[in-house]
């Protein structure tokens, strides 16, 4: 039996951590499906070597919080705190070898992320790139987005299953086709600035950035792969410090927080 228009709004709701009653009382988001973009230096802690379980449950706990706004969320892991294919190869790794190691390290840090995403009681999804079906489902663009339709977390490992490619590339595919309306890039630091902030004490910080003046001024936001196709598509790429609580949440309800790069 179908479900009426008002019993599967009233689940969606509830699939979300919103109570119908309150959901008056909720700020509005300003972006409706992000992509979040998760360093794997990030999960490993201060050290950013290993998986820090504090850490991913701290970021689980912003997004279970996010979620509850009604925000459909992606998320791209990284590898490095496991396994880099680059300096890999530099210690005589071949290229290609090094690369789907850190591809399966990625997969690695989606499982923890799911791990404690449902600890808090949020349904997950993990897609690699890369086959293998005993621990994730294949990455389907389609069945991704009827996921967070579902209000799922999608958690995409593997990076984009071909060497060569960073998983900065990926997150900003993955953006893109699932449509979302922002990437948001979870640092260390708390911006883009137009120097080093840890080498030089004057670095001037953008709050905001055109793709055109960022790719002039050879702003570090993400490789070129990357930053090309969020230029091509229009997708606005936001820069903050994921290590203050709730900046997750103030990025995603349209607060000042952190560098907006986009036109």
């Amino acid at each position: 039996m179908n479900e009426t228009p008002s019993s599967s709004s009233s689940n969606n709701q509830s699939a979300a951590g919103i109570n119908p009653g309150d959901a008056a009382d909720q700020p509005q988001p300003k972006y409706q499906r992000i992509l979040l973009k998760l360093s794997g230096e990030a999960l490993g802690g201060p050290a950013g070597v290993g998986i820090d379980h504090d850490v991913v449950q701290s970021i689980a706990a912003q997004i279970g919080r996010v979620r509850a706004l009604g925000v459909q969320i992606a998320i791209v892991v990284g590898g490095g705190n496991i396994f880099r294919g680059l300096p890999g190869s530099e210690k005589g790794v071949d290229r290609t070898t090094g690369d789907h190691m850190g591809m399966l390290a990625t997969v690695i840090n989606a499982l923890a992320m799911q791990n404690a995403l449902e600890k808090f009681g949020t349904p997950t999804r993990v897609q690699s790139a890369i086959e293998m079906s005993r621990v994730a489902e294949p990455f389907i663009r389609r069945k991704a987005i009827r996921h967070l339709e579902k209000n799922r977390v999608v958690i995409f490992g593997g990076g984009t299953g071909n060497p060569f490619f960073s998983t900065d590339t990926a997150a900003a595919l993955r953006a893109n086709e699932i449509g979302a309306d922002a990437l948001l890039k979870a640092t260390k630091v708390d911006g883009v600035y137009d120097s080093d902030p840890e080498k030089n004490p004057d670095a001037k910080k953008f709050d905001q950035v055109s793709f055109h003046d960022a790719l002039m001024n050879q702003l570090k936001v993400m490789d070129a792969a990357a930053f090309s196709l969020c230029r091509e598509n229009g997708t606005p790429i936001i820069v903050f410090d994921m290590f203050v609580e709730h900046n997750i949440e103030r990025v995603v309800l349209g607060e000042k927080v952190g560098t907006i790069v986009g036109d």
